[in-house]
C-alpha cells in the first residue's frame, strides 16, 4: 500500500507536527538512524507500524499520510442507547447516499384535463414509476406538450413536479406547471413565473421567443407545481 504513498511527504509532515528541522531529529524520535530513514524515503517505502506507534493516538494518521484534514487528531463522540464514547467515522461519503425506493409516479395529465384534476384523485391518472438514484423529492411526474420553453424543454419530455399550497411559497424565476381558467377555458403551461407588474397578477414567461409572455390573474390559477426535474426522451418508440 505504502508504494501509492509520498513517504517524503510523509516524513516533513512529521517533522512539521513534531517540530523538527532536520531529518536527523526524526530519525532520532523514530529510534532509527539517519541512513535508514533517508533510505525509506529513496524507495519510497516506510515503517508504519513504527512511525505511527510513535507518533501517538493525538495524531490525525489521515493527514500524516496524505496530506488531508487536520495535524491533530480531533476526537468524535457518541451518545446514543447503542455506543457511548470517542468514535471513528470509517465511510464519511462525500455524495447523498442514495435513498431507497426512491420513485416518482408519472401520470396522465391529458386524461386529467388540468392540474387541479389531477391533484384531487391522483390514483385515476397513474402511468407507471419513475426510479432514478438521488432523484429529487416529487408529488409525480408528466408529460408536457408544447414548445413554449423549448429547448430546455420539449414536446414528450417528462418532468416531475411538487405541489405548491400557496402563493407565498413561489419562487420567481423557477419554471412551473400552472393550470388556469380564462373567459371558462381551461389551460395548463409550462413556463417560468416571474412577478407581475399588474396589480394581482402573475407573470409567465417563455424560453422560448416566439411565445409572448402571459399576466394573468392569481384568481384565475387553479393549480400550481414547481418543476423539480426533467426527463428527454430521444426516441418515440
Amino acid at each position: 500500500m505504502d508504494t501509492f504513498l509520498d513517504v517524503t511527504a510523509i516524513v516533513n509532515r512529521a517533522k512539521q507536527v513534531l517540530n523538527f528541522k532536520r531529518d536527523s531529529e526524526l530519525a532520532e524520535f523514530l529510534g532509527v538512524s539517519r541512513a535508514t530513514l533517508s533510505n525509506w524515503c529513496a524507495r519510497n517505502r516506510i515503517d508504519f507500524p513504527l512511525l505511527i506507534d510513535k507518533m501517538g493516538r493525538n495524531m490525525d494518521y489521515n493527514w500524516l499520510l496524505v496530506g488531508k484534514g487536520n495535524p491533530k487528531h480531533q476526537p468524535k463522540f457518541c451518545n446514543d442507547a447503542l455506543a457511548q464514547g470517542e468514535v471513528e467515522i470509517i465511510h464519511n461519503p462525500k455524495i447523498r447516499e442514495v435513498i431507497n425506493d426512491r420513485s416518482v409516479t408519472l401520470y396522465d395529465i391529458t386524461v386529467a384535463a388540468n392540474l387541479k384534476t389531477l391533484f384531487t384523485n391522483k390514483n385515476q391518472y397513474v402511468v407507471g414509476e419513475i426510479q432514478i438514484p438521488s432523484i429529487p423529492c416529487c408529488d409525480g411526474a408528466i408529460y408536457v406538450s408544447g414548445d413554449s420553453m423549448y429547448p430546455i424543454l420539449k414536446s414528450g419530455d417528462i418532468v416531475g413536479f411538487k405541489e405548491i399550497n400557496s402563493f407565498s411559497n413561489l419562487i420567481y424565476g423557477e419554471i412551473y406547471l400552472v393550470s388556469f381558467t380564462i373567459e371558462g377555458d381551461e389551460y395548463l403551461s409550462v413556463k417560468y413565473v416571474n412577478r407581475s407588474d399588474k396589480e394581482g397578477c402573475l407573470k409567465l414567461v417563455s424560453y422560448n421567443t416566439h411565445h409572448e409572455p402571459m399576466d394573468i390573474p392569481f384568481a384565475s390559477i387553479n393549480a400550481m407545481a414547481i418543476v423539480k426535474f426533467s426527463i428527454r426522451r430521444h426516441m418515440m418508440m
